[in-house]
């Protein structure tokens, strides 16, 4: 799955923000500045139109990476700044602060930029604005987007203006109609995607060198890698660099087990065992095809369970309404394919489902697949379980996941109802 499309995913999903237990990490220049972080929102210069806004996107107190990262975007004079974390923790909501707060209404023609790696990216950040910026009504939009056709010659008065690399480019050398020397607050969001996407970061880069020596940068990633390091240093003077770690998927905290089965058939029986026997909030069942995953949810509607199904032909909005009805337990089983083995985070998950052991091409085990499948049952510190229902002949993967990951995985009796209820118990 393209990494824009796990970010609109994350973005749409995420109406809440994801409390993490990594710690934050500032880098700085000068180490000896000092630094201020905050613990509320009124700490903040903000108007009162933004606190109403705030608080009416349900954000009750900054989160982690937001303590430390608007007392920097919000100071005079203003501090370019990367901020590295991962989806769901208030990223967007942070910059977009720093947009509307610097935006002045009085003046109209646009002030702040921002890119996006996709049209839909750019629409979802655009949408945060306006729920923001609720309040602030003088403050308005524009998109620099594909299917929005602007005539050359036209003023735009829009202070803030949120696009994707490409039509930006038209707008300002081809339209001229997007004056970058006005430009006082510059944003570059999803720094990892663009970078990955061909053509993006060399427009990117032409974009951010025609903008004012005084703009202030602020660039956004999920990941902090070499290559998005690199692309940093060639468009930020002297960051302050704020990263909160990347939680590390383990399997430390996740108790794996495995069912041995003689068919498909005796799969489900075993899957219908252990559904009956545990008391289960919400769980995840992997398919290695789209065909066992549709064959597995007709069988599970049949026998009057809640099922959704998640693979890849449907689109993000599609996909993302199905994780957000999962997560608000509409339905109780998810049936994903492996388009939803990384980069989703469901919190109520602690149940994870192997119905099949994820294989690469040469039927061999799909190591990293299996760790990203089993890890959604362990997110943010949770104690998960993981179940693997195989057919005998493919117990021989088992043994090389153990051997790999140096780790056990306990084989169960999928009929053996008094063990399978010591462990729900």
């Amino acid at each position: 799955v393209p990494l824009a499309e796990l970010s609109l995913m994350n973005k749409l999903i995420h109406t809440s923000l994801v409390e993490s237990q990594q710690h934050v990490e500032i880098l700085q220049r000068d180490p000896s500045s000092p630094l201020f972080s905050i613990k509320t929102f009124e700490e903040l210069p903000l108007k009162k139109e933004l606190l109403q806004g705030v608080y009416m996107m349900g954000f009750n107190r900054p989160s982690k990476i937001q303590e430390q990262a608007l007392p920097l975007m919000l100071a005079y004079p203003p501090q370019n700044l990367i901020a590295q974390s991962q989806s769901g923790t208030g990223k967007t909501a942070a910059f977009v602060l720093a947009m509307l707060s610097r935006a002045s209404a009085s003046e109209k023609y646009p002030q702040c930029l921002c890119l996006a790696p996709t049209y839909e990216l750019a629409l979802q950040i655009g949408q945060v604005v306006r729920a923001i910026g609720k309040f602030c009504t003088d403050i308005k939009v524009n998109y620099a987007v594909r299917g929005n056709r602007v005539l050359k010659g036209t003023v735009l008065e829009e202070q803030i203006i949120i696009g994707t690399p490409g039509t930006t480019l038209d707008w300002c050398f081809k339209q001229r109609i997007l004056d970058l020397t006005k430009i006082s607050l510059f944003v570059l969001d999803e720094a990892d995607i663009m970078i990955d996407t061909q053509g993006l970061s060399c427009q990117s880069i032409r974009i951010h060198r025609a903008l004012p020596k005084s703009c202030q940068v602020l660039l956004f990633s999920a990941t902090y890698k070499e290559p998005v390091r690199a692309f940093a240093e060639r468009i930020i003077p002297d960051p302050i660099l704020i990263k909160l770690r990347e939680e590390e998927l383990t399997l430390s905290n996740i108790r794996q087990y495995f069912m041995v089965c003689q068919s498909s058939d005796e799969q489900y029986k075993a899957l219908c065992n252990l559904y009956g026997s545990f008391t289960i909030g919400q769980v995840m069942i992997f398919c290695q095809t789209r065909r066992l995953a549709d064959w597995l949810s007709g069988k599970m509607s049949r026998d009057g369970h809640q099922v959704a199904i998640l693979t890849a032909e449907l689109t993000v909005v599609q996909r993302a309404s199905i994780i957000q009805r999962f997560r608000e337990g509409k339905e109780k089983v998810l049936i994903a394919t492996n388009v939803c083995a990384r980069g989703i985070d469901v919190q109520q998950v602690t149940t994870v489902v192997n119905f099949g052991l994820p294989v690469d091409q040469e039927g061999e085990p799909d190591f990293e697949t299996y760790l990203h499948r089993i890890g959604r049952a362990g997110r943010f510190g949770h104690r998960g379980i993981a179940f693997s229902v195989v057919q005998r002949e493919t117990v021989r993967l088992v043994h090389k996941v153990e051997e790999y990951f140096q780790t056990t995985i306990k084989q169960l009796d999928p009929y053996d109802m008094d063990e399978l209820e010591k462990l729900a118990a």
